[in-house]
């Protein structure tokens, strides 16, 4: 199977990959009155790795190796192992091991952060262009719905799924998308993220195996903590998911759920053709893996591509919203669920949620019905466009993966330069990027920077915040590198 480097698809995985060495780890285990062995070993474990003596990724010693080290049981190690594991700590592979799971931590907030922009120039985080064009578009429907008769939406939360207009909106938006779903199937949600975590809660149990891109939005790698799941990532190229990794982690048996970002995936920008998705959904039939895909991105696509709903009616989530396509502030989205699914689904709403705000899904269907929500989508593909266009002319050497209609692109970290490095150096010259930690959900050598397009951002600030990544990258990095200190 080729390795997990995603550019070029077809370089070979390269020795030495995180993980492939186990960790030189020498606990100190301090005895405490009433707290049992494997308690205070468990501690000990996690109080490492929040301090990153444990690095994310590093392969931990076997349950055998580890017990003869420290002289207590067996069955010690695997109780500890197993309870770092449930709250998000370690995962564990079969016949690979146990690593230390990358985490959705404070320092993956520290370069997220929604900055102010008159200090900061803010490439850190994915949002949707916004111009003037939008500005008036949410005026006119905020008179309008002021004047209006708001009795039909503003009435208690009920159905918990959603509105029936609000639902038959959906269906026309959902079409464009290559999706055709009767209202029973749809859910309005809170944004693709709550889609995502309604339908891997629905089909999910702690303790199972889940499969992702190895490089992959940090909301999976977030849920994966919270739910206490095994978040297993997978080697991709430049249409994601490799079908034959896919195939042998399925048939070395124990996978749930297949979670992915097929269009535009955060970060690289990957789009998965037809024949690459047919061919995962052929595997996912085959083996019964659900396939819950986030297509926050598809519709910014023109390309009209098969969705793994239609691929898998009985297996097969389709989550997507308007945040990063029409507006960033119209926080709602639609769950497309397997028929049987329905209700499952709705119970978990309403048990966390109750049901989504009735008042942006009112937005939302009045913009699908009246054309506002297309011309908007238009003008992100136009913006989208040029300021790739901006980019390719300033970095052109230096970018990994990008795509024509994607809000981001994926940079190579220049040679003797660290990721860690290269954040600090952009943010001391005012410009916030991201590096690729918070997108790391499995073995993978191919680090990088992604860098944002989207928000309120002219071409010319954009021009020139990509103009001091430019010069940043151009120079050799301070023969003194902070960011390598741990």
């Amino acid at each position: 199977m080729r390795g997990s480097i995603p550019f070029p698809a077809d370089q070979e995985a390269a020795p030495g990959l995180p993980g492939d060495d186990e960790a030189d780890w020498q606990p100190i285990l301090v005895k405490r009155k009433g707290a049992t062995k494997h308690k205070i070993l468990t501690e000990r474990i996690i109080a490492d790795i929040d301090a990153n003596v444990l690095p994310p990724r590093a392969r931990m010693p076997t349950h055998r190796d580890l017990a003869r080290k420290l002289g207590v049981s067996v069955q010690t190690v695997s109780l500890s192992y197993k309870e770092a594991e449930r709250r998000g700590y370690l995962r564990g592979e079969v016949g690979r091991g146990t690593f230390v799971r990358s985490r959705v931590t404070e320092k993956a907030d520290r370069f997220m952060l929604d900055r102010n922009e008159g200090e900061t120039m803010d490439l850190s985080i994915v949002r949707a262009v916004y111009t003037e064009a939008h500005e008036h578009a949410s005026r006119i429907v905020m008179q309008r719905l002021a004047e209006a008769d708001n009795s039909t939406f503003m009435r208690p939360c009920r159905p918990i799924a959603g509105l029936d207009p609000h639902r038959a909106a959906a269906q026309t938006w959902l079409r464009g998308l290559g999706v055709e779903a009767n209202k029973d199937r749809i859910l309005i949600t809170n944004g693709a993220a709550h889609g995502l975590f309604l339908a891997v809660a629905a089909v999910v149990q702690a303790g199972e195996t889940v499969l992702t891109e190895c490089l992959t939005d940090h909301g999976i790698i977030g849920l994966a903590n919270v739910l206490g799941f095994n978040l297993r990532g997978l080697p991709i190229d430049r249409e994601g998911i490799l079908v034959e990794a896919f195939e042998e982690a399925c048939a070395a048996g124990g996978v749930t759920a297949l979670v992915l970002v097929p269009t535009l995936g955060n970060p690289t920008s990957h789009v998965m053709g037809a024949g690459r998705r047919q061919a995962i959904a052929e595997v996912a039939r085959r083996y019964g893996v659900f396939v819950i895909e986030d297509e926050v991105y598809k519709p910014l696509l023109e390309e009209p591509l098969p969705a793994f709903a239609e691929l898998l009616p009985d297996l097969g989530f389709f989550t997507t919203s308007f945040t990063k396509s029409v507006l960033t502030g119209l926080r709602v989205g639609y769950l497309v669920v397997p028929s049987h699914y329905s209700i499952r689904v709705a119970s978990i709403m309403r048990v966390t949620t109750w049901s989504a705000t009735n008042l942006a899904a009112e937005i939302a269907a009045r913009w699908i019905e009246d054309g506002t929500a297309q011309e908007l989508l238009d003008v992100q593909r136009q913006e989208a466009r040029a300021r790739q266009t901006i980019v390719s002319e300033i970095l052109s050497e230096h970018i990994a993966q990008t795509h024509p209609l994607s809000l981001c692109a994926w940079l190579k970290v220049p040679p003797r330069w660290t990721e860690e490095g290269l954040v600090r150096a952009l943010a001391q010259n005012h410009v916030a990027v991201t590096p690729s930690d918070p997108f790391i959900a499995g073995e993978t050598d191919a680090g990088g920077i992604r860098i944002c397009l989207g928000g309120r951002l002219s071409h010319g600030a954009l021009a020139e915040a990509l103009h001091i990544v430019r010069r940043t990258f151009d120079q050799l990095p301070p023969v003194f590198d902070v960011s390598s200190i741990a």
